[in-house]
């Protein structure tokens, strides 16, 4: 099987996973493990388009995998300043 097919299956398939676990109250939209999902998705569908020179989808999927950046970061904030800092280790 090539692997770009692959590429293109598993991102797929994670982004669905986190919308069926969202849409069965399974995972919050909010919670890290679905914005993380989202951009392991997102990141793999983009490489899955730029090989096959897909620009549109690999737009589509470029601002999906940024978004869910932004999402990861505002997860681990909001996850450090409720479990004692989980940057302040860095900020020294």
């Amino acid at each position: 099987m090539e692997t770009n097919y692959v590429l293109g299956v598993l991102g797929a398939a994670i982004i669905l996973l986190a919308f069926i676990m969202n849409q069965l109250g399974r995972w919050r939209d909010t919670s890290l493990v679905y914005d993380a999902a989202n951009l392991i998705g997102g990141v793999l569908l983009v490489i899955y388009a730029y090989n096959l020179r897909a620009y549109p989808f690999m737009i589509l999927n470029s601002v999906w995998a940024l978004i869910s950046v932004r999402d990861v970061v505002v997860d681990l904030t909001r996850r450090g300043s409720h479990h004692g800092g989980f940057f302040r280790k860095w900020k020294r």
